[in-house]
């Protein structure tokens, strides 16, 4: 199994943490990239921004391969998934909870920590992600709770395909609580105004 690298927030997770940031970048970037939001984290909360364990060269870095048409590789998916549940299980407490907060392909991993641990995620994060095809373990019990999700994305992004929007936007509008938004002229990006949104959506869901 692959050991992910990490860059630790200046707060760091310790036994009294109850709950933990995880930051999970898009497809070809790294473990640098997202660190510049948590400034609109809530204060105090820790966090850790983890690389994705497909080496991609010059730097970047992949949670699976990706297709021009879109296909993704599920068990690739799956062994993404136990890598950062092997982070997980070896750096924090037993009974602290996760806020995973992705973009783009990061995004589609923090739904699968939602997946396929209900119990350890609270208040996911989706920034310009997407679902896969494949069901995952817990989608029922997903289904029945209905958890908060926070997914935002750009009306102008050419990078995320209209099928994965609308396969979203179906799974989350029957197995989450989801505060949707959409941001117009935002492509595959991230903008201030989604990070407030983000702001208020963790103040709202996170224990104090």
């Amino acid at each position: 199994m692959a050991h992910l690298r990490s860059v630790l927030s200046p707060v760091l997770p310790d036994a009294a943490s109850p709950a933990v940031g995880l930051l999970l970048h898009g497809f070809g970037s790294h473990e640098r990239d997202l660190p510049g939001i948590a400034r609109w984290l809530p204060a105090g909360l820790p966090w850790a921004s983890l690389r994705a364990p497909l080496e991609m060269g010059y730097g970047g870095a992949a949670w699976f391969p990706l297709s021009p048409d879109g296909a993704m590789d599920q068990d690739a998916i799956e062994t993404a998934t136990d890598a950062v549940w092997a982070w997980v299980d070896a750096h924090l407490a037993d009974d602290a909870r996760i806020v995973p907060i992705g973009f783009s392909q990061g995004g589609l991993m923090a739904l699968q920590l939602l997946r396929t641990r209900p119990a350890r995620v609270i208040a996911p994060v989706v920034l310009a992600g997407f679902v896969p095809e494949a069901p995952q373990a817990e989608d029922a019990a997903l289904a029945a709770a209905r958890p908060p999700v926070f997914w935002g994305r750009g009306d102008a992004d050419p990078v995320i395909w209209p099928d994965a929007v609308a396969r979203t936007r179906a799974f989350l509008a029957t197995h989450a609580t989801v505060d949707a938004h959409v941001y117009p002229g935002l492509g595959h990006s991230i903008c201030e105004e989604e990070m407030e949104d983000v702001r208020a959506f963790l103040e709202t869901h996170l224990p104090a």
